[in-house]
């Protein structure tokens, strides 16, 4: 029984430790068909740790480019902000007629001659003067001691103070200097940025300028502008009345020409009339035929001697009476812009001639010439009518106005009840002339090839190559 037992224990050892074997060997097996496969998902395992970690990098290196991207955002805006104020600052030294951004000044005064601002000048000056005096111009917000002594602090203070002031004074008196039509709005900012500067240098002594000091200084800037500006209008006015007083003198000269022509004339068909007269007293036949055609025509010209020394005794009578012209010089100015003046001369186109000298290019075309017995307010008329279309808006002496047709201009003239022959179509002989010419010789020129045109370029290189 023993024996039997023992027997079936080595046999199912037996069996047990062949079954290990054939486990371990078909492990071994597989571990050599799949060994491949087992690599891979090393690798795949490993790759992704790496996947991972490049991706915490990249979140890393995107973080932190993008504080570095918002940290040069902060420093290009504060650049720019510098930059703006620096090119503001030095708009504000630069004398350039090409920068308009000076824009219009606008008077902040209303005095009516240049007199009244002159007093108004001075009288701005004395109030400067007792704020200075007052100490009222600088101040200081700080009790100062030099060696521990109060009067010494003072001493130092008023001194520094007139040091601010008169570095002040000197800015604003430089500015004032050098005020003009084009720079006046950015002298005023200029002064305003000398006040700031100054006070921020005084303030380490708690010293500054006052406000109020500043708007004296201000004021003194805009008065002095306006004050100029006054004596300049001034003597454009005093200069329209010389012009005008010329132009009566001229009208004048040339009725009083008019009336003595007419006079001597008159006198001498007299004579002649006279004498005729005279001689057909004692003439018969054939010669008394030859006298009487004589007196009638000698007494013809003489009534028109007459007349016409009546028209000037009553042009000179009618001080307001002249013509009132239309021309257009579209050789200088363009289409659609017209000159509307007023001339007293007896022969106004002798007016017009001057006009046209060698100030413009090309002579000026009538199209209207109005007679007025009040010239003057028949151009203001005019004037007033095209208002909003002028040319030069500051100087009204300037009779220019643009975007004008001449229908308007007959429309206005028939509602005036007045007459006159319009010519719609200007000669403009020596500018077509001119046009023509230039046609001529842009014609008779040799045309280029593109070669010649464009020596460097590919088309150069192409013709030359076909050639």
């Amino acid at each position: 029984m023993q024996v039997m037992i023992l027997t079936i224990l080595t046999a199912v050892v037996f069996i047990l430790a062949f079954l290990l074997w054939r486990n371990m060997r078909e492990n071994s097996d597989l571990r050599v068909r799949f060994a491949g496969i087992l690599n891979v998902e090393s690798e795949i395992a490993a790759a992704r740790k790496t996947l991972e970690q490049t991706q915490r990098e990249q979140r890393e290196l995107v973080s932190k480019e993008e504080q570095k991207r918002a940290q040069l955002g902060k420093e290009y805006e504060a650049a720019l902000a510098t930059y703006s104020d620096l090119t503001k600052e030095v708009s504000l030294l630069e004398e350039n007629l090409e920068d308009i951004s000076f824009g219009v000044y606008k008077p902040h005064f209303s005095f009516q001659t240049s007199e009244e601002y002159k007093a108004a000048l001075e009288k701005l000056r004395d109030q400067e003067r007792l704020f200075i005096r007052d100490g009222k111009a600088g101040v200081c917000r700080a009790t100062w001691t030099v060696s521990d002594s109060k009067t010494e602090g003072k001493r130092m203070t008023k001194q520094y103070t007139k040091l601010l002031l008169r570095a002040f004074n000197g800015e604003c008196e430089a500015a004032v200097a050098n005020v003009s039509w084009n720079n006046v709005t950015k002298v005023e900012e200029r002064v305003r940025k000398s006040f700031e500067a100054l006070n921020q240098l005084g303030s380490v002594m708690q010293m500054s300028v006052t406000p109020e000091y500043l708007d004296l200084k201000l004021d003194e800037l805009r008065l002095t502008y306006e004050y100029e500006q006054k004596k300049h209008d001034e003597r454009e006015e005093q200069k329209r009345i010389r012009e005008q007083i010329r132009e009566e003198e001229k009208a004048q000269k040339e009725m009083d020409k008019a009336r003595e022509d007419a006079e001597h004339e008159e006198a001498q068909y007299q004579k002649l009339l006279s004498k005729a007269r005279e001689e057909a007293l004692s003439a018969t036949g054939t010669q008394l035929t030859k006298l009487t055609d004589q007196i009638n025509s000698f007494e013809a010209k003489l009534d028109q001697a007459r007349k016409a020394k009546e028209r000037a005794i009553s042009r000179a009578q009618l001080t307001k009476s002249g013509f009132v012209y239309v021309i257009s010089n579209i050789g200088s100015f363009g289409e659609h812009v017209f000159k509307i003046g007023m001339t007293r001369r007896l022969e106004p186109m002798e007016r017009i001639d001057e006009l046209g000298g060698a100030s413009v290019p090309f002579p000026y075309d009538l199209h209207a010439m109005l007679y007025s017995d009040n010239a003057p307010a028949l151009e203001t008329a005019f004037h007033q009518l095209f208002e909003e279309r002028r040319v030069n808006l500051v100087n009204s002496r300037r009779e220019f106005y643009r975007h004008v047709d001449l229908e308007e201009i007959e429309t206005f003239v028939k509602q005036k009840g007045l007459s006159a022959q319009f010519i719609k179509i200007p000669e403009a002989k020596e500018y077509r002339e001119s046009l023509a010419l230039r046609e001529q010789k842009a014609a008779a020129m040799p045309k280029q090839t593109e070669a010649e045109k464009f020596p460097g370029s590919i088309f150069g290189a192409a013709a030359s190559a076909a050639n």
